[in-house]
């Protein structure tokens, strides 16, 4: 069973609230609307989403389908507003040391590749017989991709990922 992992669409950046408040820029909903037209993502699917506004905006844009919001699909937990203009640097050190936080008030990478692992464990056990379609973030993403592959993260992949963005992936069994 392919596995479709959509990463929300553009958001609308407000350095006064932590990065799991931001909602869904209107700039980029026609990103979105592209996303839904291209014929990429499977008719049928049981759809799920993070809990934070972008991503729930984003799966309302993408699909007529109920969407169920799942707290374990959350991104990597970011609480500060600190701004980090090297914010892919301080990404990268999450991955060097996944048990420690990267920068005051983040969450440690594990803790995220845990819960999201498990939340993600639990949707592909209980719908085994349609595709499933999850509206979440990069950094998550980048850790369950990993861990169901069994290959390390794609750090570079990461980095390209585009607003939305669509990775299907064959977990193993």
């Amino acid at each position: 069973m392919r596995l479709h992992l959509v990463r929300h669409g553009l958001s609308a950046v407000d350095r006064s609230v932590p990065a799991h408040a931001w909602e869904l820029d209107p700039a980029g909903y026609d990103a979105v609307w592209a996303l839904r037209e291209s014929g990429r993502i499977p008719d049928g699917a049981a759809w799920f989403t993070s809990p934070e506004p972008k991503a729930v905006q984003t799966a309302q844009l993408l699909t007529d389908a109920e969407v169920a919001v799942v707290e374990g699909l959350r991104e990597h937990r970011r609480e500060s507003t600190t701004w980090h203009d090297d914010f892919p640097d301080v990404v990268r050190r999450a991955f060097d040391d996944p048990a420690r936080p990267a920068a005051p008030g983040w969450e440690p990478l594990a803790r995220c590749r845990e819960r999201v692992t498990t939340a993600v464990t639990g949707i592909l056990a209980a719908h085994t017989d349609v595709p499933v379609v999850l509206v979440g973030h990069g950094t998550a993403w980048t850790v369950l991709v990993a861990e169901l592959s069994g290959e390390p993260p794609d750090l570079a992949r990461w980095e390209s990922l585009a607003m939305p963005d669509l990775l299907s992936v064959e977990p193993l069994r």
